[in-house]
């Protein structure tokens, strides 16, 4: 369940702010390559930041993948939690779950 902060208001259109619980929580993510149309998985405890970051080029691993899109993340209550799912989605059978979980993303979208 997405407990968004519903007092608070957004500064720019279709922003989603979170409630605060959001604050203390670990995120894995996923962005899709629009260029080169990969994976690339990553966690962090800023997940807004992180991903401002990749896409204005300042993670060494996205810099030249841009643009870039927000596919997925997970909420993680600690650090390790994170990293271990971080680790799961790099593997064959992490990247079978995200095609899986986002088939109804990828359906009618152009796979060349």
């Amino acid at each position: 369940m997405l407990l968004i902060n519903e007092k608070a208001t957004p500064t720019v259109p279709g922003e989603i702010i979170l409630n605060p619980i959001f604050e203390t929580m670990f995120y894995t993510y996923v962005l899709l390559s629009e260029k080169d149309r990969n994976f690339y998985s990553g966690y962090s405890k800023d997940l807004k930041l992180r991903f401002e970051q990749h896409q204005k080029g300042q993670v060494e691993s996205t810099k030249n993948r841009r643009p870039l899109k927000l596919i997925y993340f997970e909420g993680c209550l600690n650090q390790e939690d994170a990293l271990r799912r971080e680790k799961y989605f790099k593997t064959h059978y992490g990247r079978m779950f995200l095609h899986n979980r986002l088939k109804s993303y990828f359906t009618g979208q152009d796979q060349s």
